[in-house]
């Protein structure tokens, strides 16, 4: 966790560098404006040479405008995996893990299976990463934090006005990959909340094998329960616990 977030203000000072001609009176030998000891253990990029991808292109104009400085085509971070651990440069980012070792950790499973599977991917083993989820209510979507990293968002649909989904601080008290409503539905990968009155989960399908529409999602039409697609309901089931906590908002 110390080293996540050692990585996360190292690239935050990079970004309030970008007025400075000096990299924070450290050591800078290819005078790029990124500290030598960034270069080596965040970026990967080459402290020698200012351009390391020879693009024309100095390693700090790119990072500062969300360029790959590894890829001599014009490539986003969001966009470009160096290491093709399954982990683009972004998030390798975002998480401190190597943008050039695809296995940060040395356990065999990338860091792109590691994060996929909310798994640390900077300690040997199968040490959890903590979740939280968030709902906006306003927004009409669902937050995926891991370890503290904003990391995914889905659309939901919420509770209509006059059956309303309750605002607070919850858990997740119980899951079960197939629910009955008292409705007569079935909620697939459930996940309760609030003493099992309400929860999360898949479009519901109807006894006779309909399921109610995506077109659902991004509007609050459920009886207070919040609504995840086909596909992103299962990513949310898989991954959390029982204790997970659940943060709804206006």
């Amino acid at each position: 966790m110390l080293r996540r977030l050692y990585f996360f203000a190292a690239v935050c000072s990079l970004l309030l560098m970008a007025g400075q001609v000096s990299a924070n009176n450290l050591p800078d030998t290819d005078q790029d404006g990124i500290p030598d000891q960034d270069e080596v253990a965040i970026y990967s990029t080459n402290p020698n040479l200012a351009d390391t991808d020879g693009d024309g292109y100095s390693d700090r104009q790119e990072l500062l405008t969300g360029y790959s400085p590894h890829n001599p085509k014009a490539v986003k971070l969001i966009d470009n995996d160096y290491d093709q651990d399954g982990l683009t440069d972004f998030w390798e980012l975002r998480f401190g893990t190597s943008i050039a070792n695809a296995d940060t950790d040395g356990d065999t499973a990338s860091d792109g299976q590691e994060i996929d599977r909310a798994t640390d991917p900077l300690e040997k083993g199968l040490a959890r990463l903590p979740i939280r989820l968030d709902v906006s209510l306003s927004r009409q979507e669902l937050t995926y934090w891991l370890d503290g990293v904003k990391y995914k968002q889905f659309t939901v649909s919420s509770g209509a006005p006059k059956t309303p989904t309750p605002i607070g601080h919850f858990q997740i008290i119980n899951k079960a990959p197939k629910a009955w409503s008292k409705f007569g539905l079935w909620m697939p990968y459930w996940l309760g909340l609030d003493r099992g009155q309400f929860g999360l989960h898949e479009l519901p399908v109807w006894p006779s094998g309909w399921r109610e529409g995506s077109d659902h999602l991004g509007r609050p039409v459920s009886h207070g329960c919040i609504r995840l697609g086909v596909g992103a309901a299962q990513y949310i089931y898989d991954r959390v616990t029982v204790g997970t906590p659940v943060n709804i908002n206006k």
